[in-house]
């Protein structure tokens, strides 16, 4: 399903569906949760998939424009890529001291930005709340 749908998206941009291409998005496909490109690269290099640095990132914005892969920033200054279909949208808290990533859905704020998009007249597309603090854990040792 995916395959197709990427094969599609790339025709009407007059692009191939290449091997590489394909198989950047297999991998994207059998990770799970959020992956950095370089860890994509680096587990295509280990199951010895010919695959070059600049088209992992360039197949991975093909995939974000293409709707497939979300592309996420975690504040740890380099972009991770998640898969849209596996996770619906949601939004993420972050801790500052160890990483920890905790997803979360919230109707009543998606409901709110509905409401204040329609108010300003504004068309949403698309958008990413990351909300950088503590976990508790973390919390607990900063006392």
């Amino acid at each position: 399903m995916h395959i197709e749908s990427f094969a599609q998206y790339l025709n009407t941009r007059k692009l191939k569906l290449t091997l590489e291409r394909k198989i950047v998005l297999q991998e994207m496909l059998n990770s799970r949760g959020h992956v950095e490109a370089e860890d994509l690269l680096f587990n295509l290099k280990k199951k010895t998939k010919r695959t070059s640095r600049a088209t992992v990132y360039r197949t991975l914005e093909l995939l974000v424009d293409s709707g497939i892969v979300r592309k996420v920033d975690l504040g740890h200054g380099h972009s991770h890529y998640e898969l849209v279909a596996e996770h619906p949208h949601h939004e993420h808290m972050i801790c500052l001291k160890c990483g920890k990533v905790i997803e979360f859905s919230d109707k009543a704020m998606e409901e709110a930005l509905g409401k204040l998009c329609l108010k300003s007249g504004f068309e949403h597309t698309l958008h990413l709340f990351q909300v950088f603090g503590y976990c508790e854990r973390c919390k607990k040792q900063k006392r």
